[in-house]
């Protein structure tokens, strides 16, 4: 287990939640946000995309109440990220983190879990990883991710326009930042 912050729990990914993914990764409610309504996942693409050797995320279970809810995963920037996101120069020796997640089951959702979800990683990456900032790319349209993620702290720097290719066109995500 990586923390826990009362009845939430983060714990690394395992062979066994391959199929709760699959469950997740096929409801169009996260797939809204979540890699596209037009883009469900089976086991295969499962086993494909998240258990692949040699990434550098870190893939995380979110378990509320000892069942299992949620994913989230984090990561540091690569350098082409950083530029991408502006964090060029004065920013090459800062430790820079990005997170992505989402409540896979419909009943946690809108009950403030999130809000402890994002804070609670943050707070791990932070004091944990001994990050400078925290990062996030949302999509504009999510308006009540955005909503969450600006509860827990984080603040709009820059609009990433056509950021994102997502049901079939290119959308426009906030870059959002938590800093130390």
């Amino acid at each position: 287990m990586l923390f826990q912050n009362g009845r939430l729990k983060v714990r690394e990914l395992e062979a066994e939640d391959s199929s709760v993914l699959v469950k997740w990764l096929s409801n169009p409610a996260v797939l809204e946000f979540y890699e596209g309504r037009d883009n469900p996942f089976d086991l295969d693409k499962v086993i494909s995309v998240f258990y692949a050797s040699g990434d550098e995320e870190v893939r995380c279970i979110v378990e509320y109440d000892d069942q299992a809810i949620g994913y989230i995963q984090f990561y540091t920037l690569d350098d082409k990220t950083k530029e991408k996101y502006g964090y060029g120069a004065g920013c090459e020796n800062e430790s820079i983190y990005g997170i992505d997640q989402f409540i896979g089951e419909d009943e946690y959702r809108d009950k403030g879990i999130g809000t402890l979800l994002v804070t609670s990683m943050t707070r791990f990456i932070i004091d944990d990883k001994k990050a400078d900032r925290v990062v996030m790319d949302p999509q504009t349209r999510n308006t009540k991710a955005l909503k969450c993620y600006e509860k827990c702290g984080f603040t709009r720097v820059k609009l990433l326009p056509k950021r994102e290719l997502h049901e079939g066109e290119f959308r426009d995500c906030w870059l959002i930042e938590y800093r130390k």
